[in-house]
C-alpha cells in the first residue's frame, strides 16, 4: 500500500468516527420559543390553504362537488335562453324572407301585367315602332356617387331595379293614356258620319237649282231623306249651343263641338235636346220632320269651321 494513500485513508476514518461520536452523544433539549411556534403556525396555514384551494379547483374543473353542479346548472340555463333568442331570430328572418318573396313575386306579376297592357296599347293607338318599347329595359345613367353600400346587396338590387321598371311603365303608360286620350277627344270633337240610321242624300252641297224658284242657289248643307219620326243624331260630342225655330230652317239644333266645328241639323219635327247640354256622338238630339223651308221630310246637315261652311261629305264618309 501507499504510504501517502494509508495515512489519508486513517484520516478520513478518524473524522468520520468522531461525528459519529458526537451524533452518539446525549443532545440538548430543543426550546419551542415564541417565535418558532408562529412559524409553524404559518407554515401550517399555508398548507391548509393550498389544500382548501386544490380542492375547490378540483371540484370546479374536475365536476364533483356542489359548486361545480350549481355553475353547470346555471351554463345550461344561459345556453337555453341564447338557444331560444337564436332560433327567435332565426324565425324572424325567415318571416322577413318570405315577405320580401311574396312582395318580388307580386312586382313581378305586375310589371308583366303593365308590360302586356302596354304592348296592346301600343297596338291599338297604331304608334311607331319604338315609341313606347314595352320590351326593352328602362334608360338610366349618371355620374357615380359614394355611398354607404345595401345591407343586402342582391335583394336590395333586385327590389331597386323592378321599382325601377315599374315606375318607367308607369310613366310610359300615363304618357301613352295622355295620347290616346288626345287622340280619342280629338276624334270625338271631329264631325264624323251620318246624322241619321237609315236614309240616302237627296241633295248635296253647293251649288243646285232651288226646289221652290228654280233660280240657282248655293246650297250649304247635305239633305238626308229619313222617315218621319225617325231619331237625328249628333255626329260628334260636344255641347248644344243652339236651338229653336229659326226661318226656313225650322226647328233646328246647333252643336258646338271644339277646334272651331259646329254642327247643325234642321227642319226637325221635334227637338230632343236643350241649349247647354252635352251630347256624344251616337245621341238622339231630334226627330226628323219637314219644318221650315222644307218640301218634305228631311234632315238638312251642315259643318261649319270657324264660322265658314264646309262640304259635309267629307266628313259623312268618315
Amino acid at each position: 500500500m501507499n504510504p501517502k494513500r494509508g495515512s489519508k485513508y486513517l484520516s478520513c476514518k478518524g473524522f468520520f468516527g468522531m461525528v459519529r461520536r458526537l451524533w452518539k452523544a446525549e443532545r440538548p433539549p430543543v426550546i419551542m420559543t415564541t417565535k418558532r411556534l408562529l412559524a409553524y403556525t404559518a407554515a401550517g396555514l399555508s398548507v391548509v390553504a393550498l389544500m382548501a384551494g386544490a380542492w375547490l379547483a378540483g371540484s370546479r374543473w374536475g365536476g364533483t362537488g356542489p359548486l361545480s353542479e350549481f355553475t353547470l346548472a346555471r351554463w345550461n340555463e344561459d345556453l337555453a335562453v341564447q338557444d331560444e333568442q337564436l332560433a327567435r331570430i332565426e324565425q324572424d328572418v325567415d318571416d322577413q324572407v318570405a315577405t320580401l318573396a311574396t312582395r318580388v313575386g307580386r312586382m313581378q306579376a305586375q310589371l308583366i301585367r303593365l308590360d302586356a297592357l302596354g304592348k296592346q296599347l301600343t297596338e291599338v293607338a297604331q304608334l311607331k315602332r319604338g315609341e313606347f318599347d314595352f320590351e326593352q329595359p328602362p334608360a338610366v345613367g349618371g355620374p357615380e356617387t359614394a355611398g354607404e353600400g345595401p345591407v343586402v346587396p342582391a335583394l336590395d338590387s333586385m327590389l331597386d331595379s323592378m321599382d325601377a321598371q315599374i315606375d318607367d311603365r308607369r310613366r310610359q303608360l300615363t304618357a301613352l293614356q295622355n295620347l290616346i286620350m288626345t287622340r280619342e277627344l280629338a276624334r270625338q270633337i271631329v264631325p264624323g258620319g251620318r246624322p241619321v240610321e237609315s236614309g240616302y242624300i237627296s241633295s248635296l252641297y253647293g251649288q243646285r237649282t232651288d226646289p221652290f224658284d228654280g233660280n240657282q242657289a248655293s246650297h250649304q248643307g247635305i239633305d238626308f231623306a229619313a222617315a218621319a219620326g225617325s231619331q237625328v243624331l249628333a255626329v260628334a260630342d260636344g255641347i248644344v249651343s243652339h236651338t229653336g225655330n229659326d226661318g226656313g230652317y225650322g226647328r233646328v239644333v246647333e252643336v258646338t263641338h271644339g277646334n272651331g266645328y259646329v254642327t247643325r241639323y234642321a227642319h226637325n219635327a221635334k227637338l230632343l235636346v236643350k241649349q247647354g247640354e252635352t251630347v256624344k256622338r251616337g245621341d238622339a238630339i231630334a226627330l226628323v220632320g219637314s219644318t221650315g223651308r222644307s218640301t218634305g221630310t228631311h234632315v238638312h246637315f251642315e259643318v261649319l269651321r270657324d264660322g265658314r261652311p264646309m262640304n259635309p261629305l267629307s266628313f259623312v264618309k268618315r
